[in-house]
Formats: C-alpha cells, sequence, structure tokens
C-alpha cells in the first residue's frame, strides 16, 4: 500500500514537472526530452501550438537524431508530430537525413508508425524520389514483414501510380513469393486495387502464370479468387483456363478445390463447360463424388451447369449413387438429383399434408441414448438421463445425429481426414428436425418434464402438442 502511494505521487510529480516550464529555459536539453514519456508530451504539445519559434527550437535539436527517435518508443512519436507540422524545406531535411536508415525504420514496430506517417506528409518530388530509392531495392523483404508490410501498403495509398511504380515490378517479379506470404498475399490484394489499367494487367499476367502453383496454396489461393472477384472475363478467362487439365487433382485439395468452385460458378459458358467436361470424363468420378472437397465441386457443377450438360452429368453419377447413399455427401448429391429421401418429402404417403413439419422423418432407435456421452442431470427432483434432451432444451439442434439416419448414432469422421468448414453448417436444418422429432417421441407422457420453467414457451408448445410451428429450432 505504502509502496503503491508512492509510486502514485512520483507519477504525479513527472507529468506536473513540466506545467510551468518555458521552452526557452530547456535548450541543449530537448533531444533528451524526445525520449522521456513526459518530456515528449510536453514538446508535442508545444508543437501544436504553431508557435514557428518552438518549431525551430525542437527541428534544430532533433533532425540529426531522426533515425534514432524515430524506432524510439517515446521519441518516434515526437517525430510523427515534427513531419506533420514542418514546412516543406524541413521535411526534406528531416527525409534526407533518415533515408539511409529507412528499410531498418520499416521494419522496427516504432519506427514503422514514424515512417508511415512520413510517407503520408511528402509534398514534394524531392522527398519522394528520396524514399522510393531508399526503399525499392527491398520490397519484397518489407512486404513479407510483420511491420515492414504497412509501409509498402502506404506508398500505395499514397503514391500515385507512377511513383510507386517500384511496387508493381517486384510483385511481378516475385509473384509466387509475395502471393504465398502471410502478409504478401494481402499486400498484393491491395496492388490489385491501386493499380492502373497497365499495372493490374501485369499483376494479372503473372498470377495467371503461376495460378497452378497459387491456388494450392493456404495463402496464394485468395490472390487468385481475388482476380475472379474482378468480374472481368479479360482477367478471368485466361486464368480459369489455366487450370484445365487438373481440374478433378485441384478438386480434391482443400484450397484449390474451393478455386474451383468459384470458378464454374463465375465462367463464361463456354469455359464452364469444359471444367464440367473434364469432371465427366474423369475415370475417378466416384472417387469425387466420396472426396471431402470434391464432392462440392460436383454439387456446384450440377448448380450451374446448363440443362443438356446438367442432364449428361446426372445419367453419368445415377449408376453410383447406390454405393455411396449412405455417406454425407452421397445424400447432398442424391437430392439434387433425385429429390429428398423418401419419408423426408414435405407431404405424406396418402399425399395429405403432413400433420407436423416432421411427419415422416426416420424415428431413430426410439430412447435417444448416444452412449458415453449420456448426461445425467436433476431438475426440481426431476431426473433426466438423455443427454439429447438436454442439448433440446439449451437450444441444440442435434447436431450429434447424421443427417437422415435411421439409427441415431453419432455421425463419426473418417480418420485422417481433413474436416471441411462447409459441412459443419449444410446439414443443420436436417439434424435439428430429426433431433427434435426424437425428443418428441422419447418424451412423450412427461408433461411435467415440458412444463418446467427452464423450459421456454414455444419448446413446450411443440413437445406437448405436437405442433412446431412456433419453434425456431435453428
Amino acid at each position: 500500500m505504502h509502496r503503491t502511494a508512492s509510486n502514485r505521487r512520483q507519477s504525479e510529480q513527472d507529468v506536473n514537472r513540466f506545467a510551468n516550464v518555458m521552452l526557452e529555459s530547456l535548450v541543449n536539453e530537448i533531444y533528451s526530452l524526445c525520449k522521456d514519456q513526459h518530456g515528449c508530451r510536453y514538446l508535442q504539445k508545444k508543437l501544436e501550438e504553431r508557435n514557428p519559434t518552438y518549431l525551430n527550437m525542437i527541428f534544430n535539436e532533433t533532425y540529426p537524431h531522426v533515425v534514432e527517435l524515430m524506432i524510439d518508443p517515446f521519441g518516434n512519436y515526437l517525430c510523427q508530430k515534427l513531419l506533420e507540422h514542418a514546412n516543406d524545406e524541413q521535411r526534406t531535411i528531416l527525409v534526407e537525413t533518415a533515408a539511409p536508415q529507412l528499410v531498418k525504420i520499416a521494419l522496427n514496430q516504432h519506427g514503422t508508425r514514424a515512417l508511415q506517417k512520413m510517407i503520408e506528409h511528402v509534398s514534394t518530388p524531392e522527398q519522394i524520389r528520396l524514399i522510393v530509392n531508399a526503399l525499392k531495392t527491398n520490397v519484397v523483404e518489407l512486404i513479407q514483414d510483420l511491420n515492414g508490410n504497412h509501409v509498402i501498403q502506404k506508398c500505395l495509398n499514397r503514391l500515385s501510380t507512377d511513383d510507386a511504380q517500384f511496387i508493381f515490378d517486384a510483385v511481378s517479379e516475385n509473384c509466387v513469393a509475395v502471393g504465398t506470404h502471410r502478409h504478401g498475399c494481402c499486400v498484393l490484394q491491395r496492388c490489385i486495387d491501386h493499380a492502373s489499367d497497365a499495372q493490374k494487367q501485369q499483376l494479372v499476367n503473372e498470377i495467371t502464370t503461376h495460378a497452378f502453383t497459387l491456388v494450392q496454396d493456404p495463402f496464394g489461393n485468395y490472390v487468385t479468387q481475388y482476380v475472379l472477384d474482378l468480374c472481368d472475363a479479360k482477367y478471368s478467362d485466361p486464368l480459369i483456363r489455366r487450370f484445365s487439365g487438373n481440374v478433378c487433382t485441384l478438386s480434391m485439395q482443400k484450397f484449390s478445390s474451393n478455386v474451383i468452385e468459384k470458378c464454374i460458378r463465375i465462367a463464361e459458358p463456354s469455359t464452364r463447360k469444359i471444367l464440367i467436361d473434364e469432371l465427366l470424363s474423369s475415370v475417378f468420378l466416384e472417387k469425387l463424388l466420396r472426396d471431402s472437397f470434391a464432392n462440392y465441386v460436383i454439387q456446384t457443377a450440377l448448380d450451374y451447369s446448363d440443362p443438356q450438360t446438367r442432364q449428361v452429368l446426372v445419367d453419368v453419377i445415377r449408376p453410383i449413387l447406390p454405393s455411396i447413399r449412405n455417406t454425407p455427401y452421397g445424400r447432398r448429391i442424391q437430392s439434387k438429383i433425385i429429390g429428398p429421401p423418401v419419408g423426408a418429402t414435405a407431404s405424406s404417403p396418402n399425399g395429405n399434408a403432413p400433420s407436423s413439419p416432421f411427419q415422416g422423418y426416420p424415428r431413430g432407435n426410439g430412447n435417444g441414448n448416444t452412449g458415453p456421452n449420456m448426461l445425467v442431470r436433476r431438475m426440481q427432483g426431476l431426473e433426466i438421463q438423455d443427454s439429447n434432451a438436454m442439448h433440446a432444451v439449451n437450444g441444440s439442434t442435434g447436431a450429434a445425429y447424421s443427417a437422415g439416419s435411421s439409427s441415431g448414432q453419432q455421425s463419426q469422421h473418417q480418420p485422417g481426414q481433413q474436416q471441411n468448414s462447409r459441412q459443419q453448417t449444410q446439414p443443420q436444418a436436417q439434424n435439428g428436425q430429426h433431433h427434435l422429432r426424437q425428443q418428441s417421441q422419447h418424451h412423450q407422457g412427461h408433461p411435467q418434464y415440458f412444463s418446467h420453467p427452464f423450459v421456454h414457451q414455444p419448446m413446450r408448445n411443440a413437445f406437448t402438442n405436437g405442433d412446431f410451428s412456433g419453434y425456431n429450432y435453428m
């Protein structure tokens, strides 16, 4: 307690020690004050007063040390303020003094902020020339650095396309190294945003040349998708055709499968047909249908192909359906080709409308028991030995059940198989319907459970009256 009070008093003294100090009394001490937290704040306030005398005093004592101050935890703030308020002549001197060490400054966590401020406030061709000459030989190194990439992005934002040509040249020459890097892929996309028509064509040509490598990379695939998202056939069509001959291989890979899907969606009709025809002619079509990534490419082909091509695709897939019908992917593809499974249609077998939205769905095992994950919970004396019922009470959609399963077993992912994020969302609606259906059957005759205050009214109505229309299970 005593130490805390002492520290507080010391902090107040540090803050107040410049309260009534005149800048003139600190001549020859300004450089050292720049590295002091409270001294730096005092000097910044003096610059904000826009007094030319104060500006000259601070500038004269700091510009020889600008490199050191730009990478200092406190001095960098003074440099930013000085660059903001300096005149053109003073700013040129600051840039000229720092130029030999600009790369070092850009890579520093404090220096990167000061350098970005310098680029933001450049005001003459001479200042721009000094900065460009200092950075142009280390563009790729800066792009791949956590701090340096922000300096390059500031150049793209602030400099004209002609002045920033050194960046477009470096990125084009090192397209793969930049595009497959965590920071580089973002910078490459910003280059496309800020490019002139000629520069954009320059970048897209290089991306197209190296498309097969980029599309398989965790970061590079975003670069290829960015070109596709330009929605300009003169850029996208040559890129898409670059994948011809490798569509099946790319469809079975995690990152490139997303790109192939997008290609099918946005391609020109003639180009789309080339891609789908390659899927049709594959001797590994059944393998594609079973693959955790390629099956989505097949589904997209079914959705976006022209009627004639779609019919050919359906005819090729139909003989394979019996062997894949019991897989999650097979059920989705079957629903696209011949509709939902029997018993899961919107109408009952006799043609009448169902009495509830879930009539006709498979019953499961009848006891809702999922084995190891059974929960036992007592709610005001009522023991509920049903893990799935507890999930329903807490708003679960029954994700433990595979869609349309008649056994109520938990869906298991194959060992060694990567889980695609798309698999986590699409089956939810069917799972929820199947799950609530099971709970209605399992808890029939237990109205006291659903009158418990823990269960909200829409769910209570659903389970006691058999009317699920007012319950949003999603």
